[in-house]
């Protein structure tokens, strides 16, 4: 098999599992971050008062994520840019808004969410090593969702690609968003990985204090943990109700 064709294959593979198979490094990263809480000297910040205002960063690294891909998903149409993992979907072709400067968003936004909870880890080679993964495993998805649409949408799509980074965004050809802001599809689709933040961050936190035998719980991320997880089940429950429905979008 010719390496293109392989790497598509590969692609549509992780494709499928793109939501899942990351949560292995997570869980790898929740084994670091906890060992290191039990020998407190492999972390690289000692001072209590530094470690807060790193926690807080980290938080706002995967929030940046979050902002990227709310950003992404509420100027797109129906049916483009969503969390769909049986195959490809794509009626039409984004280019304008972030399109226009970057040609996969969302997983630029994946990457930063992520990033969040590696980075708490203190741990430079767990870093290193989440970083070459991510380019790895998304790497393939991207090329097999590449081939999907040069094949779908032809010279619109080369021509839209020529001019559009695959990664790193560059703004310099940007387009203003051909659809208007939509709070409600992203309410509908973003609203599981808004709540996932915090109850990972919360998650590593809790592992961490259980395991030390100690119950010195950080009670700011416990309450937004909760928080996000009774919005998630509101928002769950309004999903297919007249107040949350778009048509067209």
């Amino acid at each position: 098999m010719a390496l293109q064709e392989e790497f598509e294959q590969q692609g549509v593979w992780l494709f499928k599992y793109r939501g899942t198979l990351p949560v292995l490094i997570l869980f790898i990263g929740m084994g670091i971050y906890v060992y290191a809480a039990l020998n407190p000297e492999l972390f690289i910040i000692q001072d209590p008062a530094i470690k807060n205002y790193f926690l807080i960063f980290c938080i706002a690294v995967s929030l940046f994520g979050q902002y990227i891909r709310a950003y992404t998903v509420g100027h797109t149409p129906k049916n483009t840019s969503g969390r769909n993992t049986d195959e490809q979907i794509a009626d039409t072709l984004n280019t304008t808004g972030i399109y226009s400067t970057v040609r996969h968003p969302l997983y630029v936004g994946n990457f930063f969410m992520w990033l969040g909870p590696a980075l708490l880890t203190e741990n430079i080679w767990f870093v290193v090593a989440f970083i070459l993964f991510y380019w790895v495993y998304y790497e393939r998805i991207m090329f097999a969702e590449e081939q999907f649409l040069r094949r779908k949408f032809k010279e619109v799509y080369t021509s839209w690609a020529e001019k559009t980074p695959a990664f790193i965004p560059s703004f310099k050809n940007f387009v203003k968003p051909n659809l208007s802001f939509s709070w409600k599809k992203v309410l509908t689709k973003e609203k599981n990985g808004f709540a996932a933040v915090f109850v990972i961050f919360c998650a590593f936190d809790v592992a961490a204090e259980l395991l030390k035998g100690t119950q010195e719980f950080n009670i700011y991320l416990i309450i937004a943990a909760a928080i996000s997880v009774v919005l998630y089940l509101i928002l769950k429950a309004l999903k297919y109700s007249s107040i949350m429905r778009e048509e067209g979008r």
